[in-house]
């Protein structure tokens, strides 16, 4: 997540911009939901929960989100995923990004995913980290429930969601494995120490880019079952 996102504009309203993973700097898993994989954060005795945050630090070691979120791909770093801590950490979105001074123009900043909590996940369950990252959700304005559908209003999907601003890429992440974002959710709530580090809000349009985030737009999840009208079978 090393680019600057850029959001494309039509008819005067925002439209999540096609970006190649390759500038986000992240790698996409696009496995189905993986059949009958728990909807519950993994438990059990301390073998268990080491596997599980080692894999965690794996995924977001691999997948850069601290090249957004603070240290790189650099564990030992200062500053390891505590979020914008200067004014060049910051993303505009909008036509701004290209030319300065254009209007309309959002200004993103990368939230404190450390355990802190009063400024970072702290104050948020493992549940509503998955959330977040299953469906793009913000933690902050969504309950602490097991949600069962993308549809607003239908299996605890919030009627009005409150989204993640772009640029987190979480329309690639939610294809990922249940196994895979628990195993993230826990190590950053288990295994990241907590700095306090407040960050500023971001901006966003009144919809909190919910029109951004339609099947028509982003794809279907699950992701649309093998073959599609772009794939063939390989021949043996």
């Amino acid at each position: 997540m090393k680019g600057r996102a850029i959001m494309r504009w039509l008819n005067g309203a925002p439209a999540y911009a096609a970006l190649s993973l390759g500038v986000l700097g992240v790698t996409a898993f696009l496995s189905p939901h993986a059949a009958g994989a728990s909807r519950e954060a993994p438990s059990g005795g301390q073998i268990v929960q080491q596997d599980l945050v080692a894999r965690g630090r794996y995924l977001v070691v691999s997948h850069d989100c601290g090249g957004c979120h603070g240290g790189g791909s650099d564990p030992a770093a200062s500053g390891w995923l505590a979020g914008m801590m200067s004014p060049d950490r910051e993303f505009l979105i909008g036509p701004c990004a290209r030319t300065p001074g254009a209007s309309p123009c959002f200004h993103v900043r990368p939230r404190n995913l450390t355990p802190d909590n009063t400024t970072g996940l702290g104050r948020f369950s493992e549940r509503q980290i998955f959330n977040a990252l299953r469906y793009g959700l913000r933690p902050g304005e969504t309950p602490d429930v097991e949600i069962t559908s993308s549809t607003p209003g239908q299996g605890n999907f919030p009627a009005h969601p409150k989204y993640l601003a772009p640029p987190m890429p979480w329309p690639a992440w939610r294809h990922m494995p249940d196994q895979d974002l628990w195993a993230i959710a826990a190590y950053l709530k288990r295994a990241v120490k907590p700095v306090t580090n407040k960050v500023a809000d971001s901006d966003g349009p009144p919809d909190f880019w919910m029109s951004s985030y339609t099947a028509e737009k982003i794809g279907s999840y699950p992701v649309a079952a093998f073959p599609t009208a772009n794939e063939h079978v390989p021949q043996q």
